[in-house]
Formats: C-alpha cells, sequence, structure tokens
C-alpha cells in the first residue's frame, strides 16, 4: 500500500489557526462508513445520532505547556526546547532546536535561571536528554515558563492556553492535545449523560509522533511512534457492559480509539492495563471493539487518515475530504469535526 495512496490537495487557507469562541459551534460533517453517504450538521447536533445505551469514550489526557525558551550559559545563543517525555525524576527526552549547539555537557537557562537543564545525551531521532534542576515544584514552574506546543501548522499565538486542553482534561503528560475532544462544551457532555449514553474515561498521553509525515512510499515499512496508555477497571467495565448490551462503542479521536484497540484481548474484551503502544491502524485492519469514531480532518498521507480510511474505506474518505474541501471545512487541531457512524 503506497503513501501517495493517501494523499490529497488541500489549499493553506483551511488549516484553521485560532479556536471559535464556541467549542460546539464548528461544523460536523457526518458520514455512513458502509454507503459513503454524508450530511453537514454543527458540532453540538452530534447528539441527534447517539443512542441511549452508547458508551462515549474521551481521552483525559491534558498537554503540558511543554516549550520552553531559553539560552546556552556559556555563549548565550537561543535555544528552544520541547518536552517530549519524563524519563525518570527530572530527565525528559526533549526535543531541541538548533540541536548542533546542544552536545552532551551543556548547561541551559530557562527564565532568568529559575529553571536549568544539563544536557545528559543524544538519542534516538536526535532527542536529547536533560536534566533539570529548579526550587520548587517543577509543573508550578513550567505554567509559568512552558508555553503550549502547538503544531508546526498553525503559525498564530494562542491568547488562552485552555483553548488547547479539552474541558475534561485531567492528567498531565501530552505533547498535544487530543483535538476531536476540543469541541464538547460541559453543558454538551451533560447533556450527552442526561441521554443515557455512558462515557468512559481512558488516558493516552499524545506524543509528538502524531504530526511526523509517512517517510517510506510502503506505509508497511512505517516505523510508528510509541505513546503511553492506561485504562482503569471502572471504565473498561463501562465498555464492555455497552458490547454486552448491544449498544455502540464511540471514540472521541484517534488517541481513545487506539487505547482501546491495544487493550482490547483477541476475544473482544477490554482489560484494565497500562502500558506503551506503538499500534498501527490501516486498511485491511478489523476493529476488534470500535463502532464509531469522532474525529477531526487530517494531514495528507498521515498515519491518521490511514485510521480513518481503516475504517470507513479509503475511497469514501477521500470522497468526504474532497466534499470537506469544496465546502470550505476548516482542517487540522483547531478546524472542524467529522462523525463516521
Amino acid at each position: 500500500m503506497n503513501v501517495k495512496d493517501f494523499y490529497f490537495e488541500l489549499p493553506q487557507e483551511l488549516i484553521a489557526q485560532d479556536p471559535l469562541d464556541d467549542r460546539s459551534s464548528s461544523r460536523l460533517l457526518v458520514m455512513d462508513r458502509q454507503t459513503g453517504e454524508i450530511e453537514h450538521r454543527v458540532f453540538r447536533d452530534i447528539v441527534k445520532y447517539l443512542h441511549p445505551g452508547d458508551c462515549l469514550v474521551i481521552n483525559n489526557t491534558k498537554v503540558i505547556p511543554a516549550r520552553l525558551l531559553g539560552v546556552k550559559e556559556d555563549t548565550g545563543a537561543h535555544i528552544e526546547v520541547l518536552l517530549l517525555k519524563r524519563r525518570e525524576n527530572n530527565i525528559w527526552e526533549t526535543l531541541v532546536k538548533p540541536g548542533r549547539k546542544c552536545r552532551p555537557g551543556a548547561v541551559l537557562s530557562f527564565g532568568d535561571g529559575l529553571l536549568r537543564g544539563k544536557v545528559l545525551d543524544v538519542v534516538d531521532d536526535g532527542n536529547r536528554l536533560i536534566q533539570f534542576s529548579f526550587d520548587g515544584i517543577f509543573e508550578e514552574i513550567l505554567d509559568q515558563l512552558g508555553q503550549m506546543p502547538l503544531p508546526p501548522y498553525i503559525t498564530h499565538q494562542l491568547k488562552d492556553k485552555n483553548r488547547y486542553q479539552t474541558v475534561y482534561a485531567k492528567h498531565d503528560g501530552s505533547a498535544a492535545a487530543p483535538t476531536a475532544g476540543l469541541h464538547f462544551t460541559t453543558d454538551l457532555l451533560k447533556e450527552i449523560e442526561d441521554m443515557g449514553v455512558k462515557i468512559a474515561h481512558v488516558t493516552l498521553h499524545v506524543g509528538l509522533g502524531t504530526f511526523r509525515p509517512v517517510k517510506v512510499e510502503n506505509i508497511l515499512d512505517h516505523h510508528m511512534h510509541s505513546e503511553f496508555y492506561w485504562i482503569e477497571e471502572s471504565e473498561a467495565q463501562k465498555i464492555n457492559e455497552t458490547k454486552a448490551n448491544g449498544g455502540r462503542v464511540i471514540c472521541v479521536g484517534t488517541t481513545s480509539c487506539r487505547t482501546i484497540e491495544s487493550a482490547v484481548d483477541p476475544d473482544g474484551l477490554l482489560r484494565a492495563k497500562s502500558g506503551w503502544t506503538d499500534i498501527f491502524i490501516y486498511p485491511g485492519y478489523q476493529f476488534k471493539i470500535l463502532d464509531c469514531l469522532i474525529t477531526n480532518f487530517h494531514l495528507p498521507e498521515s498515519t491518521l487518515v490511514m485510521l480513518v480510511s481503516a475504517l470507513a474505506g479509503r475511497e469514501h474518505v477521500l470522497h468526504a475530504y474532497e466534499e470537506a474541501i469544496r465546502l470550505k471545512y476548516r482542517f487540522f487541531s483547531f478546524g472542524d469535526a467529522m462523525f463516521i457512524k
């Protein structure tokens, strides 16, 4: 299967640069995955497509303000550090720009010395291991000094940090938001629960690998990034009960989808577990537990378009994307949404 099979032409002006004032006022393209039939709605109309007895699965990870701007202490050269994952205590795997200036032993300063970091090693993909030193609580210092790590295709400054968080974000750890969830408001979630729809919380800390392009021709040669996830017993039980009672499991976002598909047994039972997943879902994959998906519009040739194509068929998905482009839907993280039923 060739990566070019998932290419489409996207006008630059359709890449959403700012979130809408009202989260739930985004547009919603509804697609029947069997027929490819399309409807056009507003996101808050999602309630018309949910039924009592369904289960909505949401990823409650929280984005940390992981982008730090500082200087090298010996030269004063400007450095940008992006926190990717905590390895142990105060040692983080990071992406550093420019990397050539940050060899092992280099000492970095942020916020006039409020936070300092020493480069320990260079690891996979040129990432740096940095050990941080500080007085106080790391998370509080990070909240003071850090910026939200917006995707590279967003060039505008974010006025309110919380607009790159879901309203149900709980567990710190993501370098990117699970963006399909950005469309939900607290009121909309309450309305959904009051309808008799269960809401199950899972956690997957989204890594920057989600934005990495597929650089190989044959997608089977692509090496998928890994991300940490966990599912608690009570939440696995909600999902299993839904399936047993004939309800639908509806994932909010590709991260929720990858989480439950990573933790399901061959017999179709979801287990409470935690670990790292590098599951790669592309056409031909047989979904074990997911029935429907709420998702945003994704980058051409990305693993996310491949996942959506696995669920709804490549031809249906590319046709829906053509229609979305024709009608000037907004794309990517702050863009509009799609419900695949």
